[in-house]
């Protein structure tokens, strides 16, 4: 059984404790944060379900007033682990970094931390041999985690030589006011980092993109025109994401007219937070241009790097070596692809 901690309880490191906790081979030892947010204090409110550790020792007082039960400091919290899945701010898991060094210990650091504060830069479908054994793994973003799913599996069906991407951006997570209220869209200088982030994992395709800020808080939109290497057709391409366990394909009339329908149909689903693993494809977005293929998905950006986080975990253990059989574990355990058994 791998022991497992949390350092940063916000958006993400919530998630990534709810889906260790699933994972039948692994223990959640705890979670860390820096002072009684609205998430520490639910979960206290909720029985304190996780173990809880002060990674920022001045500050006890405050969980002290809060009445929050502190388990211990984030080096104790190490200490107890042989694996530490990091979600604080970026920047600070590369200091965090140093504890778990001082102790030996391995890290998962998520997209928004540089690419030099780990050994590989890591995706659980595109490229889990590198990270076997491994004892620092960065994580992709949560859309060129999506992003890379969908074109890993063309890819390895009928190969991809290059990709253009368009990312609709959503602007901030539900609950955050730092970005301010906006009634804009905002272009970033292209080409996006997800494109250049997709060529490091995946060097073999040339990827270019752009991307726009949206002012809403439910998910990323992405088209994808991907050029594959050798013709294919728009009922071919649907059979390939059918099969994936991480990608589900929905139609507008089925009702899934956006991203804000995801959200909904996870709520009504009963999904924790309304949380989507996987990520979506429109049927009707499929579209043939020549020797092009183009679609666009749906990236529910507060949850979709768990599995891959999971499987970080499998590979920086050596849980399993092979592939395919890592990830159907993680599939598994967090029950993914139940659509597919209808």
């Amino acid at each position: 059984m791998v022991k497992v901690g949390v350092v940063g309880y916000g958006t993400i490191g919530q998630r990534l404790a709810d889906g260790v906790a699933l994972q039948k081979d692994m223990e959640l030892v705890g979670v860390a944060d820096v002072s009684p947010t609205l998430a520490v204090r639910a979960l206290k409110e909720k029985g304190m379900p996780y173990d809880f550790y002060n990674a920022l020792p001045e500050n006890q007082k405050l969980f002290d007033d809060a009445g929050i039960k502190v388990s211990g400091t984030l080096e104790d919290l190490v200490q107890k682990v042989d694996i530490i899945l990091d979600a604080t701010s970026a920047g600070v898991g590369a200091k965090n970094k140093e504890i778990y060094a001082k102790y030996n210990k391995k890290a998962v650091f998520q997209g928004g931390e540089k690419n030099s504060v780990a050994d590989v830069f890591f995706h659980g479908y595109a490229n889990y041999e590198k990270g076997i054994g491994k004892q620092f793994l960065k994580l992709t973003s949560c859309n060129t985690t999506g992003l890379i799913r969908a074109v890993d599996c063309l890819d390895r069906e009928i190969g991809v030589e290059k990709v253009a991407i368009t990312i609709i951006r959503r602007v901030a997570d539900p609950g955050d006011y730092h970005r301010g209220l906006t009634n804009a869209l905002q272009l970033e200088k292209a080409p996006s980092h997800q494109a250049l982030d997709l060529m490091t994992i995946m060097p073999h395709i040339n990827a270019t993109g752009i991307l726009v800020h949206t002012p809403v808080t439910h998910g990323h939109i992405i088209t994808v025109v991907a050029t594959p290497k050798r013709k294919t057709n728009k009922e071919e391409v649907l059979g390939f994401f059918r099969k994936h366990p991480r990608i589900r394909v929905v139609s507008l009339a089925e009702g899934f007219l956006g991203n804000a329908s995801l959200f909904k149909y996870a709520r009504d689903l009963g999904n924790p937070r309304g949380d989507m693993y996987e990520i979506a494809v429109w049927e009707d977005s499929i579209v043939e241009s020549g020797n092009d293929i183009m679609f666009a998905i749906n990236i529910p950006q507060e949850a979709v790097v768990i599995p891959e986080n999971m499987d970080a975990i499998r590979a920086a253990m050596e849980m399993q070596t092979d592939r395919l059989e890592a990830v159907a574990k993680t599939n598994e355990y967090l029950g993914m692809g139940k659509w597919m058994q209808k």
